[in-house]
């Protein structure tokens, strides 16, 4: 029985938090949609720059120096990080569906987060089609079969971006590091609306250690990732002032409507003058707690019981005559 309880709980509270979220993603879609086909471009862009790519020597590097190089068999170690760090974010972005505290909505985070990369990988194609620097990746390197390309037979080649062993083995797209994009954008992201201290903490920690990681497989120059932490840092600073803020769901505010006006041609100021307590049921049930009929017979009883008191403090300061 408990078990079935907290399931219909679990299940209402997906069932709301789902509704909300599909108004705001018939609302929103347009944006969402050109962040995602702008990934495409982004992948196009490094796909069509590894044409352009010719081997040579490793250039000198401060980080190459510094740190001992892991070599070809370990260069999986800065892969699993980016791979933990990627899917704990995604799981976390949804989590407002299953918890009982959440702070924003899923659609809105992610119009956000698009927003960033879009910016961020806009200046990396820039960079990188400006100078193409010779590859210190295994790869890359002068001998390897895969370090230049062969002419494309048809536009169909490259539009297909020889997905995912062209993004895997692509060679070129050097300043600034991708893997940092992502990573800094989703550390900054949870460090604004996480609530974790640990896990801010422990995410800013994993983002120095997969730099370290990155150079020391000798996957991008030291530059490359140099340039992604205060570039992308930047980036966000800056798209974050111009993006309007998104709104804080600790304070139990409804969440529908989503629009300036609701169906009534109420305003959201008069929304947010609704009673207390209308909010906090309307929290309650969002969170998969529904309003309990006890309570509201307590209600009617504490009523009636006031009613009864004033009745007879009433008939008491009534004079009787006598």
């Amino acid at each position: 029985m408990y078990i079935a309880r907290e399931a219909t709980k679990l299940w209402r509270k997906v069932s709301a938090e789902t509704t909300a979220e599909l108004q705001l993603l018939l609302e929103k879609w347009q944006l969402l949609l050109a962040g995602l086909v702008f990934q495409y471009i982004h992948g196009l862009a490094a796909r069509g720059v590894h044409y352009l790519h010719r081997p040579g020597p490793l250039l000198q590097d401060l980080g190459f120096m510094a740190l001992p190089e892991l070599g070809q068999e370990k260069g999986y170690l800065s892969e699993s990080i980016f791979t933990f760090i990627f899917i704990s974010f995604l799981l976390w972005s949804f989590h407002p569906f299953i918890y009982h505290s959440k702070r924003f909505y899923t659609v809105l985070l992610w119009r956000r987060v698009l927003a960033f990369l879009v910016a961020s990988q806009f200046l990396r194609i820039i960079t990188f089609y400006s100078t193409q620097l010779p590859g210190p990746n295994y790869h890359c390197r002068e001998g390897s079969k895969l370090a230049t390309l062969p002419p494309p037979n048809n536009a169909l080649e490259v539009l297909l971006i020889n997905f995912p062993r062209g993004v895997l083995f692509g060679c070129g797209d050097l300043i600034f590091s991708s893997h940092m994009i992502f990573t800094l954008v989703f550390v900054r992201t949870y460090y604004k609306y996480g609530s974790n201290r640990l896990i801010k903490l422990l995410a800013w920690l994993m983002a120095i250690i997969q730099s370290l990681l990155i150079i020391a497989s000798r996957k991008h120059y030291t530059v490359d990732v140099v340039v992604a932490w205060y570039t992308v840092n930047l980036v966000v600073f800056f798209v974050d002032k111009k993006l309007p803020e998104m709104p804080d769901r600790t304070n139990g505010l409804p969440l529908l409507p989503v629009s300036s006006k609701d169906k009534d041609g109420r305003t959201k100021e008069e929304l947010h003058k609704l009673d207390g307590r209308m909010r906090d049921e309307f929290h309650k049930l969002l969170n998969g707690n529904t309003v309990d009929a006890t309570d509201r017979r307590q209600r009617v009883q504490m009523n009636g019981k006031h009613g009864e008191d004033m009745s007879h403090s009433v008939s008491d300061a009534t004079p009787t005559g006598t």
